[in-house]
């Protein structure tokens, strides 16, 4: 029987219709980015023991595998890691702290955006690397150098993805809440600040990376300690396996502050989901 008589006779066929509706959301596929890694580094591996590559390009990863194993058994690993902590964790904190207030005022007030808007984009494209001679000479070569120059670094980034998240909150939610009679505090509260956090987080994982590209660099410079000063010790020593062992000790360090923001990002948008 065609559906042209089923259709006349009342007796319409239905067919299952596949759910659409779910927003372009990334589905987290566990395990394929490991893969991807112990793949690459098996690559290399095989590259060296080859001849493929060369040592004074690049070391063996089971090379670099046992120089952290060992730096880690003498206890070397956490007198580096344990200064390199402390200067990222409290420069970034100063820095993203205010860059959020500063870039959360700018996005609410006209004054303050006409204010502070031009000297953020006066500082924002000077190499934060460029000042830290200057920092020496006023904060001296001790912590506060480095603190500041970290600071500095994560502030300007802060700013401008804090005041481009306020700037992008859907305004008609804004009005609605207007048109509900909530107070200018409640609106701030409820319908910006929620609707900024995703840019905000965002702008953060940015801030966060370049803080640790100015920790090396600030490390370099008059540091003992610090994995930026162990890096520069290995490079001076052409000791390629000590050097890539930093770089993979920073490398860590960074997924492994992506993935917090990732897991705030988790517990404070839930309701994106």
């Amino acid at each position: 029987m065609s559906d042209a008589t089923l259709a006349q006779s009342g007796q319409v066929p239905t067919r299952k219709v596949p759910f659409r509706g779910g927003g372009f959301r990334p589905v987290a596929k566990r395990g394929i980015g490991f893969v991807v890694f112990v793949a690459l580094l098996l690559v290399v591996e095989w590259g060296t023991r080859a001849g493929w590559i060369g040592n004074l390009t690049l070391p063996r990863p089971s090379d670099v595998g046992q120089t952290l194993w060992a730096l880690a058994e003498s206890g070397q690993l956490w007198v580096h890691m344990q200064p390199s902590l402390t200067r990222l964790v409290v420069g970034s904190l100063l820095g993203v702290s205010l860059g959020v207030a500063v870039g959360v005022l700018i996005g609410l007030f006209s004054y303050a955006r006409a204010g502070l808007v031009p000297l953020v984009a006066a500082l924002f494209p000077i190499p934060k690397i460029a000042l830290l001679p200057l920092f020496v000479i006023w904060f001296g070569i001790d912590e506060a150098s480095k603190y500041a120059l970290i600071a500095l670094g994560t502030f300007t980034p802060t700013v401008v993805s804090t005041y481009g998240a306020v700037d992008n909150v859907d305004r008609t939610l804004i009005r609605m809440g207007q048109s509900f009679g909530l107070s200018w505090w409640s609106i701030v509260r409820k319908i910006v600040v929620p609707g900024a956090l995703p840019g905000i987080l965002s702008g953060l994982r940015v801030s966060l990376a370049i803080g640790i590209i100015l920790l090396v660099a600030a490390e370099m410079l008059g540091a003992e300690y610090g994995i930026g000063a162990y890096i520069l010790q290995a490079g001076s020593l052409y000791d390629l396996e000590k050097l890539f062992a930093g770089v993979v000790i920073l490398s860590a360090l960074g997924v492994l502050t992506s993935s917090g923001i990732g897991l705030i990002e988790k517990r404070l948008l839930r309701w994106r989901a």
